[in-house]
């Protein structure tokens, strides 16, 4: 069962006792997504009782969500030794939950095996319905993504035209490979090498 965060003095407790790796789901009782992200995070803490996860409801503990840079209910943080190594806002799986840990070596492997770790970027734009398709299948995969809005990044949408040549969207970049627009079959062949 996952814990709640009281107050921010039962904050800084929690990771001073939890230095090396915690897992922090910032929640909102008024946002549906919010609820859906604690039930996806309470399956993975029935799954991975090792990870400390905590919850902090944003609007009984103010303010310590600026100390983690969120903005948003829900948004999953993982802390390891003091800094945010990575941030998920929405509602994600308990399995990509556990393949990001995994990747990041922040999860024990119970197979002994490494998790094959792939680095993947999606640039996509406002309004595009293929690059919603695109990363949506990428979720379902259990792919761990950027993704880079270059309507909003002129520096990222210029650096990819100099790259592709093109200035169409989506564009993913599967471990420095470029495929432009949602080709799935190529997706599928670059993450399974």
């Amino acid at each position: 069962m996952l814990e709640w965060i009281k107050d921010a003095a039962h904050l800084g407790q929690v990771q001073e006792k939890h230095k090396d790796f915690l897992m922090l789901l910032f929640y909102a009782d008024f946002s549906a997504p919010a609820k859906g992200a604690l039930i996806e995070l309470e399956q993975f803490n029935k799954e991975n009782k090792e990870v400390p996860v905590y919850v902090i409801d944003v609007e009984k503990v103010k303010g310590v969500h600026k100390q983690f840079g969120v903005d948003n209910a829900p948004t999953v943080v993982a802390v390891k030794k003091g800094k945010v190594s990575w941030r998920i806002e929405g509602v994600e799986s308990a399995q990509l939950y556990s393949r990001i840990l995994s990747e990041t070596n922040a999860l024990p492997s119970r197979s002994g095996k490494k998790a094959i770790s792939h680095t993947v970027v999606v640039y996509s734009g406002a309004g595009c319905p293929a690059c919603g398709a695109a990363k949506s299948y990428l979720r379902r995969r259990g792919v761990h993504f950027r993704d880079i809005d270059i309507s909003r990044d002129s520096h990222a949408a210029e650096r990819l035209v100099q790259r592709s040549g093109q200035m169409a969207v989506p564009q993913i970049d599967i471990d420095g490979h470029l495929i432009v627009g949602f080709d799935q079959a190529r997706i599928d062949r670059l993450l399974s090498n």
